[in-house]
């Protein structure tokens, strides 16, 4: 890596002065500065980040009325972003979606285009605004089976439809790295005059190197909120918000924060989203050098063990096809293998089994057996998920990981039982597909959101493979992702009932149920 560049970190170097001052402390928080643990030795990890676990004392600012050194790193992460003010979030990007919904949706009943696979936050970000949601249609990409964002027309069709919305909120890239460029579609709201919003919690390296994607901010997107702790590095729970334009609120953005955040902010995670954004304004685009590079010894590697592959947009897609097609023509092309979207993080790799042997699950375990923990996975896929901080140690680790499983006899095609192809995986996962897109529509009509909740009495539990027709009492989450397969008050489709089987028999973790085996759900007792 290259020379880095003399760069300010205010909040960071604010602490490191007051933990050399050493003063006595009479102020919270209870462990003085970690000294509390000074002779407990299980204890010194945390003691060391202990003694910057400040408060808002004199010379460290205030995260809800910022006037010094956290105004100055707020400012900086701006410029270096691309906004024209950003917010530090100490609550991930869950309480930056919250905050933006209710900047928008200020009286109970207005209503949001919402894309469809969205993040469980989003979902609560509408119950507590009591906003009316308009589901928009993802497109479901003809290779993978997987759900991608809604196209353009499908938003200027639903504006056209509900011209009181207040906005748009989109998930762009998805748990993937799917997405495409959003600037025909923040076009598209501008001309509708309403914001678009965006939840770009796995892109806060957009725009920051040549090979990665463009970001929603440059693409036009009023409002977007960042997981600076998932691809950028920040600790765990340190995202960002960031706007620009005169579509939003400011004056109640900042009060909706600090409603959702709170009034004691953890001043490490705080200095971690400075040093963040202070490491990619010290080395630039070489930040992601070591990264990429460790990503691209993988894929070298990877051309070995043709087994398993990658999942990646077409070239037409690439090429800008896909975009520029009408929805119609898309369709008719779909069979010709195009992909249904056009941007693909390099730093997410969706390894999958092409013998169709080991589905996401297994594959997922069996690396884990061997000291490679992946993201997540998925019915078919792995999501393996590089950095700038990856290294070529990580990728030969992760190609010894899948020489041993590719040589294990467990897992190898027998002569009388070959796998699946390739072609019948895919078509495999396409009948699991969990939206049933109205092409001729391509968005719902409006979804109340409330905080009351739903009494027993109006309730009955049925047995998954006998709740297709029924009316969910309560929200369906695998997680991860933590997108809704379900939310209460949705009509269960008999591919959604089918899919939740599916990934019960896969071992698949859930969110928000009553039963957490997934062998029976809550559903609307029958009038």
């Amino acid at each position: 890596m290259m020379g880095k560049k003399a760069v300010h970190a205010p909040l960071m170097e604010a602490l490191i002065r007051y933990r050399t001052q050493g003063n006595a402390s009479f102020h919270v928080p209870g462990h003085k500065n970690g000294q509390v643990y000074e002779h407990e030795n299980i204890a010194s990890l945390l003691q060391e980040v202990m003694s910057i676990d400040a408060t808002e004392i004199t010379g460290l600012d205030d995260l809800h009325h910022p006037e010094d050194v956290i105004r100055e790193g707020q400012e900086l992460a701006a410029k270096c972003f691309g906004a024209e003010e950003s917010f530090w979030l100490i609550g991930g990007s869950t309480v930056g979606n919250l905050a933006m919904i209710l900047t928008v949706c200020t009286e109970p009943g207005d209503l949001l285009l919402v894309q469809r696979n969205v993040h469980k936050s989003v979902l609560n970000g509408l119950m507590l605004s009591g906003a009316n949601a308009v589901f928009l249609d993802p497109e479901i990409d003809t290779l993978s089976g997987l759900a991608v964002a809604p196209t353009t027309d499908t938003i200027k069709a639903a504006l056209k439809t509900y011209p009181s919305a207040k906005g748009v909120l989109l998930t762009l890239p998805n748990y993937y790295g799917m997405g495409h460029d959003l600037t025909a579609t923040a076009k598209v709201c501008h001309a509708a005059h309403v914001p678009l919003l965006v939840d770009e919690a796995h892109g806060a390296h957009y725009g920051l190197h040549p090979r990665l994607p463009a970001s929603a901010l440059s693409c036009g997107a009023d409002v977007v909120v960042q997981s600076t702790h998932k691809m950028l590095p920040a600790m765990t729970m340190g995202a960002m918000l960031h706007v620009q334009g005169k579509r939003i609120h400011r004056e109640l953005l900042r009060q909706r924060l600090a409603m959702v955040q709170s009034s004691s902010p953890s001043y490490p995670l705080m200095a971690s989203l400075d040093l963040a954004r202070w490491y990619i304004e010290a080395y630039g685009a070489d930040a992601f050098t070591m990264g990429l590079a460790a990503v691209d010894a993988f894929r070298k590697g990877l051309e070995q063990l043709p087994r398993f592959r990658l999942l990646e947009p077409t070239q037409q897609a690439l090429e800008g096809e896909y975009a520029h097609r009408g929805t119609s023509e898309v369709l008719e092309r779909a069979e010709e293998g195009i992909s249904r979207y056009s941007t693909q993080d390099p730093f997410k790799l969706v390894l999958y089994d092409t013998w169709g042997i080991l589905d996401g699950f297994e594959l997922k375990h069996e690396l884990e057996t061997y000291g490679c923990v992946p993201e997540m996975s998925d019915e078919k896929h792995v999501v393996l998920l590089f950095t700038l901080g990856s290294t070529a140690k990580d990728a030969s680790h992760l190609l010894q990981a899948l020489v041993h499983i590719n040589n294990d006899i467990r897992f190898k095609e027998t002569a009388g039982e070959p796998g699946p192809t390739e072609k019948e995986q895919q078509r495999l996962e396409l009948d699991f597909s969990t939206w049933n897109n109205d092409r001729m529509k391509g968005y719902s009509i409006p979804v109340p959101f409330g905080l009351r909740p739903i009494s027993p009495d109006q309730m009955e539990t049925v047995p998954v493979e006998e709740c297709a027709g029924r009316v969910a009492a309560e929200m369906i989450i695998p997680y991860p992702p933590g997108i809704p397969l379900l939310y209460a008050g949705e009509t269960i489709t008999e591919a959604i009932a089918l899919r939740m089987g599916r990934l019960r028999k896969l071992g698949a973790k859930w969110h928000g149920v009553a039963d957490e085996s997934m062998l029976t759900i809550r559903v609307f007792r029958l009038q």
